[in-house]
């Protein structure tokens, strides 16, 4: 009798779990418009397929060739394109986070393999966009109005469109041309289960892949989506980044309308311009490639090593250049990824940048190990430079990126895969944000033909010496100790604008012309 009842009880159970998971699933269903792709197990089934197709194409393909042999390497090739392929189509199905994913990838040049790189690249330009019906659902359920109650027009076309929001052109009734950011749908219901199956499926791979160590993208993503699907937090960013470097004339950061913003929607001023890589645009506007390569590096230079405050998401279309009566402004959009560095990390992080610039072998290997890099400090400093060790030991500020140079790093982010996963995994956490700024700043400077120029060196410099010099001031006991510091910190900084003279004489119109009235009168 009791074995009976044991039964019965286990049947209920069964049968209630079953009813459980269905009318679980019908109620998702219902809650979003009946979409069969919103619902957790098919946006996990079709994340956990495309990692098993492409773990098999790897073990499958690759099972009993020899690594050391020219076949393994156009064979191992070809299975990262397959492999990019899939992972950016299951990226753009499953959209939200898995985007987010796809488009950091697509950052890490001189970092992952290039077929990954550039497969990924796409998803910047390409990201799915939303139904503006479904934005408008988005608007009235968070501010409360209808959009035509607020606004005379809305642009049925965005602006941009992202991983997580799309922006549209929108003009208030009395006037205001506004940039409305809203975010897509079901991003944020959808996050939490994207994050845990993304952890998921990396640690599975990790297992089968022992050599594999991006674990840490998983936990980045963890870290900051929550972060940038608050766009309160972004407008406080906006804002905060407005004040602590307002004293930069060219720099342009809209402004937040809080009366029409809240956790889903942003509302800021629009601001003109053009994608910061676009030299057809600058040559058209007339505005200087230099220049606006050059205030670049000043902004993020104070961000990094004076601030410790840092914008994370700089590419193209978050930043605009503009030609204006007072000059070349750089508009800053996006706001929702910020770094906040530490004192320790980042006076560590300044060390070894001046260790870099100065060729100073020694301080290049006690600065990277004090980030945990270890023995790896030689590929630390190319990763972290996107430059080979030949430059990084003779001067990079005195030596051109040459073609030949950014084959050899681009065939290394291949040959050196794992030891560069195990630098990525070591290093502190901050140092991951800040190397994908970097990649992305070095792509901008890339387009614009200005990339390792000595203007971005001297910048570096400069923000690193007045970081060093503000910690030295805060240690210092005495007036007399406090004199001698602020006046070795002006004598560096005097060497340096010293040394920028120089450069520019060189450059100058004078010199050129006098150089040419010698060979003349020569000849």
């Amino acid at each position: 009798m009791g074995t009976m009842i044991l039964q019965r009880v286990r049947l209920a159970l069964k049968y209630s779990s079953i009813g459980a998971v269905v009318g679980g699933s019908v109620y998702l269903l219902r809650k979003n418009d009946w979409e069969m792709s919103t619902v957790g197990v098919v946006r996990f089934g079709r994340a956990a397929a495309a990692a098993a197709s492409i773990v098999a194409d790897y073990k499958w393909n690759l099972r009993n060739v020899d690594p050391k042999s020219k076949e393994y390497e156009l064979l191992k090739s070809q299975i990262h394109t397959r492999s990019a392929l899939k992972l950016r189509a299951m990226c753009c199905k499953n959209g939200g986070a898995f985007i987010k994913v796809g488009q950091h990838v697509g950052t890490l040049e001189y970092l992952l393999p290039a077929e990954y790189v550039n497969t990924m690249k796409i998803l910047h330009n390409d990201a799915p966009q939303s139904a503006i019906e479904d934005l408008f659902k988005v608007f009235e359920e968070d501010i409360g109005k209808k959009v035509e109650d607020v606004f005379v027009s809305f642009s049925k076309e965005p602006l941009g469109t992202a991983s997580l929001a799309q922006v549209h052109k929108a003009t208030t009734k009395d006037g205001k041309v506004l940039a409305v950011k809203i975010q897509h749908p079901k991003v944020k219901a959808h996050s939490y289960l994207d994050i845990r199956t993304m952890e998921f499926l990396i640690n599975r791979v990790a297992w089968i892949f022992p050599d594999f160590q991006y674990v840490w993208l998983a936990e980045e993503t963890r870290r900051n989506l929550p972060k940038e699907l608050d766009f309160i937090k972004e407008g406080e960013h906006c804002e905060r980044a407005a004040k602590m470097f307002s004293h930069f004339k060219f720099l342009k950061v809209p402004k937040v309308y809080w009366d029409l913003s809240s956790e889903r929607v942003l509302t800021m001023e629009y601001c003109e311009g053009g994608k910061v890589d676009d030299r057809a645009y600058m040559k058209k506007h007339k505005i200087d490639v230099n220049e606006v390569s050059r205030d670049l590096g000043k902004l993020y230079s104070e961000m990094i090593f004076v601030n410790g405050y840092v914008h994370c998401d700089p590419h193209p279309g978050n930043v605009l250049v503009n030609k204006t009566k007072q000059g070349t402004q750089i508009v800053l959009l996006d706001h929702g990824l910020y770094q906040t560095l530490t004192d320790d990390f980042r006076i560590n992080y300044c060390k070894l940048w001046m260790s870099i610039i100065q060729t100073n072998l020694k301080g290049i290997e006690k600065y990277s190990k004090n980030l945990d890099v270890g023995r790896l400090y030689p590929l630390f400093a190319c990763m972290l430079t996107a430059r080979s060790w030949d430059a990084v030991t003779h001067g990079i500020d005195t030596r051109e990126v040459t073609d030949k140079e950014n084959d050899e790093l681009r065939e290394n982010a291949a040959t050196y895969f794992i030891e560069i996963s195990q630098v990525l995994n070591s290093i502190p956490r901050q140092m991951l944000l800040i190397m994908k700024t970097n990649d992305v700043l070095r792509g901008i400077e890339a387009a614009l033909q200005t990339r390792s120029n000595a203007s971005s060196f001297i910048n570096m410099s400069k923000c690193c010496i007045r970081a060093l010099g503000r910690e030295k001031l805060k240690n210092c006991e005495g007036y007399f100790q406090m004199l001698r510091t602020q006046s070795y910190t002006h004598w560096q900084l005097a060497r340096i604008q010293l040394y920028e003279f120089i450069l520019w004489l060189r450059s100058s119109a004078l010199v050129r012309w006098f150089k040419g009235n010698k060979q003349v009168t020569a000849s």
